[in-house]
């Protein structure tokens, strides 16, 4: 494939990638797959992604899971963070009533917090929600969102359909690739319109399941990218070329990038 295509969601930072970090975006490189998007998912890891991003972009937030570490501090590091020209969304941020790692009223308290900070500063928003439709989108339509990206989709038909009401963008993950979980996205992805669908491996996660040379360790990266945009090309029925040169034109738009 000659066009390039850019991963709007991994989590370079991540421990299992400390040893071969700048080899892992060599390969991504390599493949096609340029530019990175990095996931910021805490305060410690936002700026550690925003230092390491160089030729990169990043995105700074805090994850619902690391909620419950925010204090008085957190908003006015992530307004400073936000400023730097490679920091392109707020977020990774939502809720997650799955894991509950964080305190329900806490989640909420620090998302509404950091929707208000990207209204502020006229930024996108980079969201995960889990478990957690009613209260996520109560607090993004009362706050009036309207550019956000609910990164790695994997609702139902009827949550989708609220989200491209309200605008959003979505983002697709390996999770297609899974003949087993991934089946009902398989037919959702054809509803989501090219200038509102962005790919992405949420690396080191969700491994393509279908990939033919499973990996070491069984790690995902942003170089199996291609894998991915074949697999929602197949499900959209478009050729890959389309899928891939509309997916990157979104998400450069979609970031200003």
């Amino acid at each position: 494939m000659s066009h390039t295509i850019i991963d709007i969601g991994v989590n370079l930072m991540h421990r299992s990638f400390q040893h071969d970090r700048d080899q892992i975006v060599q390969r991504a490189v390599a493949n096609n797959v340029f530019p990175l998007v990095v996931t910021g998912t805490s305060l410690r890891n936002s700026m550690e992604a925003a230092r390491y991003s160089g030729k990169l972009y990043s995105t700074a937030g805090v994850h619902p899971h690391d909620a419950k570490s925010c204090n008085d501090d957190t908003i006015a590091q992530l307004r400073e963070l936000a400023a730097m020209p490679q920091v392109v969304a707020i977020g990774e941020c939502g809720l997650d009533y799955n894991r509950d790692f964080s305190p329900r009223d806490v989640q909420r308290k620090w998302f509404t917090e950091q929707v208000q900070l990207a209204l502020d500063l006229n930024m996108p928003l980079f969201l995960h929600e889990r478990e957690a439709f009613v209260d996520f989108t109560a607090i993004l339509k009362k706050h009036e969102v309207k550019k956000a990206v609910v990164h790695c989709f994997t609702g139902t038909q009827s949550e989708l359909k609220v989200y491209l009401e309200m605008g959003f963008h979505i983002g697709i993950t390996g999770w297609i690739c899974d003949e087993r979980r991934g089946k009902h996205l398989r037919e959702l992805v054809r509803m989501i319109p090219l200038d509102r669908l962005m790919i992405e491996t949420d690396a080191p996660f969700l491994t393509p399941r279908d990939l033919k040379e499973k990996p070491a360790e069984g790690r995902n990266e942003p170089a199996f990218l291609p894998h991915i945009l074949q697999a929602v090309a197949r499900c959209i029925g478009k050729p890959e070329e389309v899928v891939a040169q509309a997916t990157t034109a979104t998400a450069a738009e979609f970031f200003s990038i």
